[in-house]
């Protein structure tokens, strides 16, 4: 999908197995820049190298140009096919720092964030040469004075980074803006709101371009944004609302909120418990944002 004539958004479905026989369909998007070089922003899981490689070469460019890879944060489904790319490629891999552990030892990332499947969404580990931190001005294209500022958003992972193009209006979120009825993901929901809010102030965002979303233009995406934020809350709202105080079992307080937000009961998986438990850490604050 064409989004100005410099960024394509490539859409990559994939499965993870939560049970014998059991999937869990999910996508994710990945973006193609096209300036004097290509760069890439997050490469989707083990495997999407070949339909980013096939999209390159349909824009009459070829793989090779790839210079720069930045990971908006270290899950498997962004950094699943980073390793082959930057193997056929040699390619600079930029990320945040909090993220670089995740990265370079997936099996570090595996046991402390064990997601069904892993093994097979992740192609290996990458090195990261270059450490990204809030307010970095990555320079891509003097010639045309293509550029992305670096947005730090943690919430969704501690080093989760949004990435933004002023002279397109674009705003890479990563997977920091939840989308209302999809399955919450974040370690921290304090700093996932407070994230939200600090991409819904930035002026000049044309496109909002989310990892787990639409594309959403012009004022669909500031409306987008603030959906998040209030989904954010929602779940919060859910999870106190289900906590009985006489048990400390987190699955069935997942149980009990999956079923109160109306998702899926296979979405119930100690992941999405781990989802919970942050709002579970500050269950006495009423509002995510006063």
């Amino acid at each position: 999908m064409q989004i100005t004539p410099s960024v394509d958004a490539l859409y990559h479905s994939f499965r993870i197995p939560i049970a014998p026989g059991l999937f869990l369909d999910r996508f994710v998007y990945s973006f193609i820049i096209f300036g004097k070089n290509i760069t890439l922003i997050d490469t989707g899981v083990a495997g999407c190298e070949r339909q980013i490689f096939d999209t390159i070469q349909a824009h009459g460019r070829d793989p090779s140009e790839i210079a720069l890879i930045i990971l908006t944060h270290a899950h498997p489904d962004h950094i699943g096919a980073a390793m082959t790319i930057q193997k056929n490629t040699g390619c600079i891999i930029a990320a945040h720092r909090s993220e670089k552990p995740w990265i370079e030892d997936v099996e570090l990332q595996n046991r402390e964030r064990p997601v069904p499947g892993f093994s097979t969404l992740v192609s290996g580990p990458v090195r990261v040469d270059r450490e990204l931190s809030d307010g970095d001005i990555i320079v891509l294209d003097e010639r045309t004075d293509l550029t992305i500022q670096v947005l730090h958003t943690p919430g969704h992972s501690p080093g989760s980074v949004s990435l933004f193009m002023p002279g397109e209006g674009l705003l890479f979120s990563g997977d920091v803006i939840p989308v209302p009825g999809d399955l919450p993901v974040y370690d921290d929901a304090l700093t996932s709101a407070t994230s939200i809010l600090k991409i819904r102030k930035h002026d000049g965002i044309r496109v909002l371009l989310s990892a787990w979303d639409e594309p959403r233009a012009n004022e669909e995406a500031y409306l987008q944004i603030e959906k998040g934020l209030l989904y954010l809350q929602h779940i919060h709202d859910a999870v106190r609302a289900c906590t009985d105080t006489e048990s400390a079992d987190l699955m069935d307080i997942t149980r009990k909120t999956v079923e109160f937000l109306g998702l899926p009961p296979q979405a119930v998986n100690p992941l999405l418990a781990r989802t919970f438990s942050a709002n579970l850490r500050i269950s006495e604050r009423e509002k995510l944002i006063e």
